[in-house]
């Protein structure tokens, strides 16, 4: 790689960085045991992007055994005018001093029972693509806006 494209590749993680900031809720998607893609929203701890994303999840959960029988899924970031799709792959993570690390509000709504119950697991997600829509001035009020912002706003494709 030339200096030129590690400093352009470097400012697009950058950019998917910023995007990713601040958004608390993404929504992950698995692949069942049928093959079919399944959705559901989660919540982020406060960690800056690295190209990893974190979340917890009960060890029961049909979502975690998704990810032990697909690692494969999607993560997908939204705000009022910026949209972030990853793809990679997911892993369970035992280690109960990241689990405190990472443990906020935000979790404890979805998981009461706190991090050092033995049925809460953390999900590292290790991004390996992604790519970003991010349209100036807010809010989008109609498909014709959408399309103008297609046309001004930025897209980017990211290899992380």
């Amino acid at each position: 790689m030339t200096r030129s494209t590690v400093e352009s590749h470097a400012a697009e993680v950058r950019k998917v960085a910023e995007l990713a900031s601040g958004v608390r809720i993404g929504m992950l998607t698995t692949i069942d045991d049928a093959g079919h893609l399944v959705s559901r929203p989660m919540a982020r701890p406060e960690v800056e992007f690295d190209g990893d994303l974190w979340f917890f999840a009960e060890r029961d959960s049909r979502k975690v055994a998704h990810i032990v029988a697909h690692p494969e899924v999607s993560v997908t970031l939204t705000s009022k005018d910026t949209w972030v799709s990853l793809y990679g792959t997911a892993e369970l993570v035992d280690d109960p001093r990241k689990a405190h690390d990472l443990w906020n509000g935000w979790v404890e709504a979805w998981l009461p029972q706190g991090p050092e119950d033995p049925n809460v697991v953390l999900v590292k997600v290790t991004a390996m693509s992604g790519e970003y829509w991010d349209s100036p001035g807010g809010r989008i009020a109609s498909l014709l806006s959408l399309a103008k912002a297609r046309q001004a706003g930025e897209h980017g494709v990211v290899h992380l």
